[in-house]
């Protein structure tokens, strides 16, 4: 069963506490960070996930879209990220080893993102040492894309490469997934799902969950 991760950048900034509580049958908060430049747009800091971590006891994945990530590390994960994730295109290879290091020193869970233009054979320098590899389904920087369905041969060939050098590492997929995207992302071997406007723009988003969670 696939573990459904709830993204805030949909939610209402205004009542964060009360957006948590609409989606508290996740299994994790996907906190989407952008800092205008990676990205173009502008999103949060370490003081909302200070902010959602005395508010939730939740598992939170923080997903980096920021250059030079490792300048930030001890940031997130000193505000109570459990998992962060970098971008490999966000620096150059020292710069992510170093943020992976960082991430060690930290205790916090290891992650590494792909956007749709990374092949997939950019994860096998790392692989061995991450907790979760999050393949993008659409460009990242704005929520309510549409899922690129050309995305699926990559993340399946991330899930064989998960199988063969590190099979406790998770492969999430983020971008577009709802419930009528969500069976093709585990299909191609996604066992963690990121939904933002799917969920959040729900009536029921636990209704949501729980189909999601069947995919």
């Amino acid at each position: 069963m696939v573990k459904i991760a709830p993204s805030i950048l949909s939610a209402d900034f205004a009542d964060l506490g009360g957006e948590i509580r609409r989606v508290d049958t996740a299994d994790w908060l996907h906190v989407d960070v952008m800092d205008g430049m990676f990205v173009s747009n502008i999103t949060i800091g370490p003081p909302v996930v200070k902010s959602l971590r005395k508010a939730t006891d939740m598992f939170l994945d923080v997903h980096l879209m920021i250059e030079k990530p490792v300048r930030y590390i001890d940031a997130f994960a000193d505000a109570g990220a459990d998992l962060i994730s970098v971008h490999l295109e966000s620096d150059m290879p020292p710069g992510i080893r170093a943020a992976l290091e960082a991430m060690d020193r930290k205790g916090v869970k290891k992650g590494i993102v792909l956007r749709p233009i990374t092949a997939a054979e950019a994860v096998l320098p790392y692989i061995k040492d991450v907790d979760l590899i999050l393949c993008m389904t659409v460009e990242p920087g704005f929520g309510g894309q549409k899922f690129m369905e050309d995305m699926l041969p990559k993340i399946a060939a991330v899930r064989k490469y998960i199988e063969a050098y590190n099979p406790a590492c998770h492969l999430e997929v983020d971008g577009g997934i709802g419930p009528a995207t969500c069976h093709l992302a585990a299909q191609a071997g996604a066992d963690v799902l990121v939904a933002g406007s799917a969920i959040y723009g729900a009536e029921d988003p636990r209704a949501v969950i729980a189909a999601m969670r069947g995919a």
